[in-house]
């Protein structure tokens, strides 16, 4: 028990700047979709749908930090600051190119992106509006993010937490002035929305900048960025990110095909489903912090070699993930109410909307249950292959083509495959489980990387 207690204050400290940092976030979403509310169904719907760009780009970068997590946590833990440093360089160079291309491909071919996920010209034309204006916005967020993560692996969690919160005050207050045209800003609706995007982005950008060159964290090598002194960490680096980027472009690629199907079934459902999944986002950001926390903490244990006592604490982590869900599902039932008052839809919209609620609360336990174990302990010891089998066969086997099947060929009602797109956190329990007991995830990658 005292060490259940030590862990969970330890965790604490680290999960709550980062689940604050991951609801700030879900806040700018939620912003855009009230605001944008306020102009037309159309822009609501718009909007989630153009969204999805940013939350494919997410996948490729979050994968390039947990790979960064992976290898910069244990190294930390074991002291070795200038191995650290070469894994933030290797993080930066991917992520600065990926950035660049998703800004390069918005930029010009805003419309053919749009078309992916609806056959609604109006809609085409609004999100592709924009996706023009946010481009840019990708490149820098590329920057910051690769920050984010060495700063959390650094114990600047706090420090990170308060970039990323101010950023987003600085992108909801630019939200109201650039949709509504408040005071002497310009009215610009949906592609106000946009602008509040690039320039919170422009914000956090330079206050990284600022952070970096007082010191308090790790300064980028532009040398080490071009050419890499230590192949080994190179090649560890991409032996435990591929997985995660397989795990994270399967999984983020089926959970982006649940908005084309819905896409496809009517502005009404694109509608009803983008609130639903921003208040499930928000609540999740405990969750989804609870496993960026527990692959830190696991992953300085590991490379201090404190094996055992990593899998006890694993088990602590993974108990207390379970409690996390509950909770967060009865809060969304709880604030069921209050949404379906404060948001106004069209009729068929919010009908849709109370049961998608239910929906989410549900979704949320085996969801808080599944991040802890396959985005936090699995890849706290390079364990990233499993997850990745996992996600790709639950998602494109089973999840995605039943609800495709249910969509367009048996043509069930929008509420039915709105159920079956929320299977898949339930589907893969059991196996997820199973293969945590085999405890393949004990591991110290740091032994003898001197002599490699």
């Amino acid at each position: 028990m005292a060490l259940d207690k030590t862990l969970y204050k330890k965790l604490l400290t680290v999960v709550a700047p980062i689940a604050f940092q991951y609801l700030t976030a879900s806040l700018v979403t939620a912003s855009d979709a009230f605001m944008l509310g306020f102009l037309d169904q159309d822009s609501l719907s718009a909007s989630s749908l153009a969204g999805q760009v940013a939350f494919v780009f997410s996948l490729f970068y979050g994968a390039f930090v947990f790979g960064c997590t992976v290898l910069a946590a244990q190294y930390w833990g074991k002291g070795d600051k200038r191995a650290v440093q070469e894994v933030l360089a290797i993080t930066m160079r991917y992520s600065l190119l990926v950035g660049m291309i998703f800004t390069l491909g918005c930029a010009l071919f805003p419309h053919q992106i749009m078309r992916v996920f609806t056959a609604d010209e109006n809609l085409v034309s609004i999100g592709a509006d924009y996706l023009r204006v946010v481009s840019f916005s990708h490149f820098l967020t590329g920057f910051t993010q690769a920050y984010y993560g060495i700063m959390k692996v650094c114990d600047r969690a706090k420090l990170s937490s308060l970039i990323g919160s101010l950023s987003v005050v600085v992108n909801i207050l630019l939200n109201a002035c650039l949709i509504f045209g408040l005071a002497f800003f310009p009215k610009l609706g949906i592609a106000g929305a946009a602008l509040a995007t690039v320039l919170a982005r422009v914000f956090e950008t330079v206050f990284v900048l600022i952070v970096v060159a007082k010191g308090k964290c790790p300064r980028l090598s532009l040398k080490l960025m071009f050419r890499l002194e230590s192949r080994f960490l190179h090649r560890d680096y991409w032996k435990y990110t591929t997985p995660l980027l397989i795990n994270q472009l399967g999984w983020g690629g089926g959970v982006t095909m649940y908005s084309v199907i819905m896409g496809h079934l009517g502005s009404d459902a694109v509608a009803a489903n983008s609130i639903a999944s921003i208040v499930r986002t928000m609540i999740a950001s405990l969750c989804w912090g609870i496993s960026a926390g527990v692959g830190i903490i696991l992953g300085g244990m590991l490379g201090r070699n404190e094996l055992e006592k990593a899998k006890k604490a694993g088990g602590s982590f993974v108990r207390c993930s379970i409690v996390i869900g509950i909770g967060s599902g009865l809060v969304i039932l709880a604030l069921t109410p209050l949404v379906l008052w404060a948001v106004k839809l069209e009729p068929t919209a919010q009908h849709y909307l109370k049961y998608m609620m239910f929906f989410a609360a549900y979704y949320i336990i085996g969801n808080s249950l599944n991040s802890t174990i396959i985005s936090g302990i699995f890849p706290s010891g390079g364990d990233t292959k499993f997850g990745m089998i996992c996600d790709v066969v639950t998602l494109w086997a089973v999840v995605v083509p039943l609800g495709m099947l249910a969509a367009f060929v048996l043509k069930l009602p929008v509420l039915a495959v709105a159920a079956i797109l929320t299977l898949d956190e339930f589907v893969k329990i059991p196996a997820v489980y199973r293969h945590y007991m085999k405890y393949k995830w004990v591991k110290n990658l740091t032994v003898n990387k001197k002599e490699a």
